[in-house]
């Protein structure tokens, strides 16, 4: 080789040296899926927490991890699709949010990649673990206990307001993992208490009025709002209306008073969200080391939030 070429050989080569470093880093960075029922307008509190919980691993969105956001936008139908969209990207690890559907939806579109969920009922019982213990296979996460609280929402509600004996149970039916155990544990505890309980339905903004127009017109003395991401996101029209209507409400979340709700009670869900985003962070360094295989004994984690 002469001289003037082996030149231009180095000066080639110390060019695109770096240009192939940067894409290669670029190409590992890592990819952390999040996977929501609701709309991202209402949310950025939620967001915000999970964000901070992966600032907590090391991990800051924009610098050294992509965050790809996956919205049903209400329609409960859509998550398996976001979720196999997701698995398609082959995404380092999958976060689901405060949402039992949008769990199911991972867990049944992946094997292998890790899946961090927040639940509010029994992961054991929606088949998400296998035990408390030792999770195993590819998903662990937070249950926060939000479900399991309906009699104890109930009792509160006939304490503030011990003359009320008729109960409305606003749920959102496409939700049925939630629906199903909420509506059964209010009419149980409703029992005890001599007071009758029945269920309104609505999956959208015009239903929610719809709801409240119903619960007037049956002369409903309260209001109980069952957990559910929609319904979450639509707080601040819930509130309003029941606030107009004048029907005394409990919630599950302080959210829901901070939006003018009258009272709620729950666990801190933006904790239980930034743990997940921890959970994420870490099992994102994991998965960087040895990317889309089955989590090891080393990531058999699970917390139960209080």
């Amino acid at each position: 080789m002469q001289r003037r070429d082996f030149i231009k050989a180095i000066a080639s080569s110390s060019v695109a040296w770096p240009l192939a470093a940067r894409a290669q880093q670029q190409l590992t960075k890592p990819v952390v899926g999040f996977l929501n029922p609701a709309s991202p307008e209402g949310q950025d509190y939620l967001v915000a927490a999970f964000r901070d919980g992966l600032n907590e691993a090391g991990y800051v969105e924009g610098q050294n991890v992509v965050i790809e956001y996956r919205w049903a936008e209400g329609k409960y139908n859509r998550l398996p699709e976001l979720a196999a969209d997701l698995v398609t990207r082959r995404v380092n690890v999958i976060a689901t949010g405060l949402s039992t559907p949008a769990a199911l939806a991972a867990k049944a579109a992946t094997k292998e990649i890790p899946i961090v969920f927040t639940v509010g009922e029994d992961p054991v019982r929606l088949g998400l673990v296998t035990n408390l213990a030792r999770p195993d296979g590819n998903a662990t996460g937070i249950n926060f206990f939000v479900t399991e609280l309906t009699a104890k929402r109930l009792g509160l509600l006939h304490e503030l307001l011990p003359k009320a004996t008729r109960i409305g149970v606003l749920v959102n039916p496409s939700n049925v993992e939630t629906t199903e155990p909420t509506v059964r544990d209010a009419k149980a505890a409703a029992l005890t208490m001599g007071l009758e309980v029945h269920a309104v339905s609505a999956s959208n903004g015009d239903e929610i009025d719809i709801a409240f127009q119903k619960l007037v017109s049956e002369r409903t003395d309260a209001l109980l709002v069952a957990p559910d991401l929609y319904l979450f996101s639509r707080r601040v029209q819930i509130a309003i209306l029941a606030a107009h209507y004048s029907v005394p409400t409990i919630y599950t979340v302080r959210n829901y008073a901070e939006a003018g709700g009258l009272v709620s009670y729950g666990t801190n869900s933006a904790d239980a969200i930034r743990q997940a985003g921890v959970y994420s962070g870490e099992f994102s360094k994991a998965q960087s080391r040895r990317p889309y295989q089955c989590w090891g004994s080393e990531r058999q984690l699970f917390f139960v939030h209080q």
